[in-house]
């Protein structure tokens, strides 16, 4: 479970020691003034009450170190960012799905059945890659041909960062090209580029999702190559600044959320992803 995993944290260990040193030094300056203004009262305390004290102060380090949800609220802008365990396509909200730069869909030979396009095949289109693929043309209707690919699927290139926002029962799906295929359907990237998809994926969740709540995978692993470069926790910090720059220039929406597959939860330091969004709403 990752409340047990949460408290086995030395993250957490840390942040109660410094939370009960801290209390009980508030405490301390306190009796010391008190003391100071009512002398010999302290002295008339009997054992009982003065273990009170110490307490106290572990009971605030717990309140301030518990494992809450893993989410923040900034004011400015007014959004909020929270992570999620659980199925992307379970959320309700408009979802954020990662392509190639041909915006192939057929699975298994060139799309991986596991992957979150595989998936949008899968449990939204039923496995219907006829309709997947009209919907993604037609989104793409007006985007630019940068050029062919001789392999199997689709051979129009598009350039990285576009963006087809596909709707379909009343869900923006943001399909965003942030790798490309080769010959041989083998994808990569490069933080650069992804950096960059990600600019152009907020400027399109801004225009077309009406400030409603987005969801997105921890975009940048898979089959892109990158993994070996932006490890999982690096990932998502990396999603996190992205948006976090984005909304600072003009509000993408109310609400991104990220959602880590259950199989990658034990490799998300929870504690750490709290205080890195925390970190940010004090540099706001």
């Amino acid at each position: 479970m990752q409340f047990t995993r949460d408290i086995k944290n030395k993250r957490f260990w840390r942040g109660l020691a410094i939370h009960g040193l801290a209390a009980l030094g508030v405490i301390a300056l306190v009796l010391e003034l008190f003391d100071l203004f009512s002398p010999n009262t302290l002295g008339k305390i009997n054992s009982p009450e003065i273990l009170l004290v110490p307490i106290a102060a572990v009971l605030y380090a717990i309140w301030r170190s518990w494992p809450y949800p893993v989410e923040q609220h900034y004011a400015t802008p007014d959004t909020k960012i929270r992570l999620v365990t659980g199925d992307l396509f379970a959320q309700d909200t408009n979802l954020v799905i990662g392509m190639a730069d041909t915006f192939d869909v057929a699975t298994p030979h060139i799309i991986a059945q596991a992957s979150v396009q595989g998936q949008l095949l899968e449990k939204v289109y039923r496995h219907d890659v006829t309709t997947l693929h009209a919907d993604t043309q037609l989104a793409l209707a007006g985007k630019t041909v940068i050029g062919k690919v001789a392999k199997e699927g689709n051979t129009d290139r598009y350039p990285l960062g576009t963006v087809a926002t596909i709707k379909h029962q009343r869900t923006h799906y943001f399909c965003v090209a942030y790798t490309s295929l080769d010959e041989n359907n083998k994808a990569s990237s490069s933080i650069g580029v992804l950096w960059e998809a990600l600019e152009k994926l907020w400027d399109e969740v801004r225009i077309k999702s009406n400030g409603e709540p987005v969801s997105a995978p921890v975009i940048g692993l898979g089959q892109s190559g990158m993994s070996t470069v932006l490890p999982m926790q690096d990932a998502i910090r990396f999603l996190i600044m992205s948006f976090m720059f984005a909304s600072r220039h003009k509000r993408v929406c109310e609400e991104l959320v990220i959602v880590i597959r259950p199989e990658d939860e034990k490799r998300v330091d929870m504690l750490e992803v709290q205080d890195f969004l925390a970190s940010l709403r004090k540099s706001s």
